[in-house]
């Protein structure tokens, strides 16, 4: 397990280091409870501990959740731990899902594999399989939901995907040894009354949420992001189990002292709760190993002493067509002239919402808004000052994005998603590289014809650039970033 023995596994463990949150759980036979390496309980003799890869793999082994660590909140699993990128995708598709009914042979189809090669891959690299993970996932979201909250039981157990009241107590009893509504009068804290749910996510510290906030403030789209008083709010429109639009608001912070963020969001997003948790965890790089990507980008000092910031994360994204769209609007012109375009989109095409949010006046245009258009489609978005050539992409991109025929949030190998992509008219490498970075987790791309690339590393040449950048594989989208951001 992660390269190390039990007694590592145990000082780790014992020295509640938070590095280690979320890459493993510790299971204590004296009191079947497993907790997070950060557990701040007294520590288990050693004798009594037995170490386990995901919570799902604890609580097939007959251990329930620590009501103080409180393993929910813990980071999810990491790419830079996944020995198959295969394995980790699906998990992550699975947590978003957890909602909806979907099959075990649906998911493997999205993923491109058979379920019999989904299961055989799951279980070698988490030791459990798909549905036992997914039951896990449903659990815990509903004890954070019973913990954090004050929504009625019967609610959390549709939200988390059960089903049906009477499935979820049992399961909850079975799992827990304790009913959901004895969970909630054994938690003292005072609930969140407000109408909007908190939730918390955790992250691997050190985490510079400074850093990623402002890369987003400076790419907010107006009416859609803003990013104020430390904190980043955007509107929402998400698509339920029953294929029904949904729509709301989310508010991120972040809770240093508790190494995780907070997110509100309206109550109308319940019903697509954990696609907002998933999306919010991309677009924050919630999961990353901070460690692992500083070590293998140390070599970045020989540029310039200091430049590769230890807790760098990768922007993400939480719509994946709205940021394709931004990325193809961006294409040789500044970052605000840009913003400046996307404005204009969502106010020529984008619906209205009310959010009681100063700021967030609408969601963006989905691909359906674009393809109702008569055609040519410059006629729509040549007023709003968008040249022909970008108006056609957004057009085929739209076509693209409805038809599902590049895999944009779970792919396994987004250098064959980006082949797709450059076949697009107007999508050229940057930009696809670019979209791949921050809409499919790729932490391998490197844009070495872009301007702040060139200047920041100047006075090198592309092939200096590529040849130096080689050593910063497979950690060169958080190259780019640190590259960015010394400017």
């Amino acid at each position: 397990m992660l390269g190390m023995d039990s007694d590592s596994l145990y000082a780790a463990y014992k020295s509640k280091d938070p590095r280690f949150d979320g890459r493993f759980f510790i299971g204590v036979s004296s009191t079947r409870i497993y907790c997070r390496p950060i557990c701040r309980a007294r520590t288990a003799k050693q004798k009594n501990c037995t170490f386990y890869l995901t919570a799902a793999e604890a609580e097939q082994s007959g251990y329930r959740p620590c009501l103080l660590c409180r393993p929910e909140l813990a980071p999810g699993p990491s790419i830079t731990d996944a020995n198959n990128v295969l394995a980790y995708k699906s998990a992550r598709m699975l947590i978003e899902n957890c909602d909806s009914n979907q099959t075990l042979d649906e998911l493997a189809m999205r993923l491109g594999c058979t379920d019999r090669h989904l299961q055989r891959i799951f279980k070698t690299e988490y030791n459990v399989f798909p549905m036992q993970y997914l039951q896990t996932c449903r659990l815990l979201l509903a004890k954070n939901l019973l913990t954090d909250t004050s929504l009625p039981i019967v609610d959390i157990a549709m939200t988390v995907g059960f089903g049906s009241l009477q499935r979820f107590n049992d399961l909850f009893k079975t799992h827990y040894k304790l009913s959901p509504s004895l969970l909630r009068k054994k938690i003292s804290k005072e609930k969140n009354q407000t109408k909007d749910l908190i939730l918390e996510l955790g992250y691997r510290p050190p985490y510079r949420f400074e850093e990623i906030l402002s890369f987003l403030a400076a790419r907010a789209i107006p009416g859609v992001e803003v990013i104020k008083d430390m904190q980043y709010m955007r509107t929402v429109r998400l698509i339920d189990s029953n294929k029904n639009p949904v729509y709301g608001w989310i508010k991120v912070g972040n809770i240093p002292e508790k190494n995780a963020l907070s997110v509100t969001l309206s109550e109308t997003l319940l019903i697509v709760l954990p696609q907002v948790l998933v999306r919010v965890s991309r677009l924050f790089d919630l999961n990353c190993d901070p460690e692992i990507v500083h070590n293998a980008l140390s070599s970045m000092k020989d540029i310039r002493p200091n430049i590769s910031t230890f807790g760098i994360r990768l922007p993400g994204c939480f719509n994946t067509f709205e940021m394709a769209v931004r990325a193809v609007l961006g294409q040789q012109i500044t970052v605000k002239a840009a913003n400046t375009l996307a404005g204009r989109l969502v106010v020529t095409f984008g619906m209205q919402v009310k959010t009681n949010i100063q700021g967030l006046t609408h969601v963006f245009p989905s691909p359906k808004d674009f393809l109702e258009l008569d055609k040519p489609i410059e006629n729509y978005l040549g007023p709003l000052g968008i040249i022909k050539s970008r108006a056609r992409t957004i057009y085929e991109l739209s076509k693209v994005m409805e038809q599902g025929s590049i895999n944009f949030e779970f792919c396994c190998r987004p250098e064959d998603e980006i082949e797709k992509l450059l076949k697009i008219p107007g999508i050229g490498k940057w930009t696809a590289n670019y979209i791949a970075m921050r809409t499919m987790e790729w932490t391998d791309a490197f844009l070495e014809t872009d301007v702040g690339i060139k200047k920041a590393l100047y006075p090198r040449l592309a092939k200096e650039m590529l040849a130096i950048a080689e050593q910063w594989r497979p950690w060169r989208s958080y190259a780019t970033i640190i590259l960015w951001n010394s400017l």
